[in-house]
């Protein structure tokens, strides 16, 4: 007899963050995710992390009625009909004003259809004896999966009165630096030298939109001058104008292997049209998170060839929906690659088994683990070595279990600090008062 699934839990949980600056803000002490964990009639167990917030948890929450009691071969069935209830929920006109790329991009249904979809996924690996990865594209690809190192300039926690994360691991150079300030291009040159030694990255990723252009870029080549064969990049979330991205890169091939979001619309041109005049301004290669964040956008990016590099991890397209985006950049000269937020290890493993499947040559791929390595909610976590996470071919599933004690222990620490949505803004107020975002400054820049 097929297996159904028998009981579909939606956990919203929380851990220490670094007080991690960007183009939005700084990153608050506590950040959220959703983790669901289902249970099938045969005892299997499979699992999922989303990004956090009380919406999503609600979303998630509204599907329970479509995914228990149902078959597992009904998989993309049920996923199928949740995506469509939930699209009816959201349907209605776009609001207008302000928002961050992170507000904007974390009301996308797929971030709830990820949650039903990868824990269906794992109970099916575990039956079939296959990872994940097997089950997604053309099957699996690779069997070790280049992540990148993500370098953040850190504000000063003690500037603060807010319960920043301290000494959490003081066993080598990387555990201490990621909780203290790094405001210098001396100090991100120092957290890539830290994070080589423990992870062993060959790549590196800058999160820019902090300070002004000039200084970012000074950093940058104070990153390529300390790591010479490391792709480089930097990511100032669009808050560089067009005129002022093409006079900061220009002329930097070779330092900047490409430039993530440099800048976005502006007057009457849509980001992916700013983003094709600097493309071919620079003739630097281009990676977004942001403006070809579904089908028709990614449509329109192709047509204008405004992106070399689209940024689609499994939490906002589907771990189905982001492998066919790499089939899609295989098959037409793109590359394919993975956008981040901060997350567990659950997550980690989501993006190593999607992209296990991706074909051709792919990025290095995003993720903020580093800065949570430690807070496992699993009993088996991935581990990144040599700039690596392996995805064995004889490990089922997501190739992870869930640690119930662990998970049970992060959602105390949801409900104990009232997390719920995420805002940047906060801890910025402590470092300039009264700040507001502005998505066309960068943060330090008042």
């Amino acid at each position: 007899m097929i297996p159904t699934v028998e009981t579909m839990e939606v956990i919203p949980v929380a851990g220490y963050d670094s007080m991690l600056l960007n183009q939005a803000g700084a990153h608050q002490p506590f950040f959220t995710r959703n983790v669901v964990v289902m249970t099938d009639s045969d005892g299997y167990t499979g699992v999922a992390e989303v990004p956090g917030g009380e919406v999503i948890t609600r979303r998630l929450r509204s599907c329970i009625p479509l995914v228990e009691g149902r078959p597992i071969s009904h998989y993309k069935q049920i996923v199928q009909e949740c995506g469509r209830m939930l699209s009816n929920q959201v349907a209605g006109p776009v609001v207008g004003g302000a928002e961050t790329a992170h507000a904007l991009i974390f009301k996308k249904v797929t971030n709830v259809v990820t949650g039903v979809e990868t824990p269906l996924l794992d109970i099916l690996g575990k039956h079939m004896e296959v990872p994940v990865a097997a089950l997604l594209g053309d099957g699996q690809v690779r069997d070790r999966v280049r992540f990148l190192g993500y370098l953040f300039y850190i504000g000063d926690p003690d500037a603060t009165d807010l319960p920043y994360l301290r000494h959490d691991d003081d066993s080598d150079t990387w555990g201490r630096s990621r909780r203290e300030a790094a405001m210098t291009p001396e100090a991100i040159v120092a957290q890539a030298e830290a994070a080589q030694e423990r992870y062993g990255f060959r790549d590196f990723k800058l999160k820019g939109g902090v300070f002004e252009g000039e200084r970012e870029i000074e950093t940058i080549r104070q990153l390529k001058s300390r790591f010479p064969h490391a792709r480089i990049t930097i990511d100032p979330n669009a808050a560089w104008s067009l005129d002022e991205s093409v006079r900061l890169c220009k002329g930097m091939e070779g330092t900047l292997t490409y430039v993530e979001d440099p800048c976005g619309a502006e007057d009457r041109f849509s980001a992916r049209e700013v983003m094709a005049e600097f493309h071919r301004q620079t003739g630097l290669a281009t990676a977004t998170n942001m403006c070809d964040t579904d089908w028709r956008e990614m449509k329109a990016a192709i047509r204008l060839d405004s992106v070399t590099i689209p940024l689609a991890d499994p939490h906002f397209w589907t771990m189905q929906g982001c492998v066919r985006v790499a089939q899609l950049c295989n098959d037409m000269d793109l590359t394919w690659g993975v956008h981040s937020n901060n997350h567990f290890d659950i997550s980690l493993a989501m993006v190593a088994q999607a992209a296990a499947a991706a074909p051709g040559e792919i990025n290095a791929c995003d993720t903020h683990y580093i800065w949570q390595d430690g807070q496992h909610l699993t009993t088996n976590p991935p581990v990144i070595e040599n700039g690596e996470v392996e995805v064995r071919r004889d490990v089922p599933g997501l190739g992870v279990e869930v640690d119930r004690a662990a998970v049970e222990a992060a959602h105390q620490l949801y409900v104990d600090n009232d997390c719920g949505t995420r805002d940047d803004a906060v801890g910025m107020q402590y470092l300039i008062p009264g700040w507001q975002f502005d998505p066309k400054r960068p943060s330090m820049v008042r």
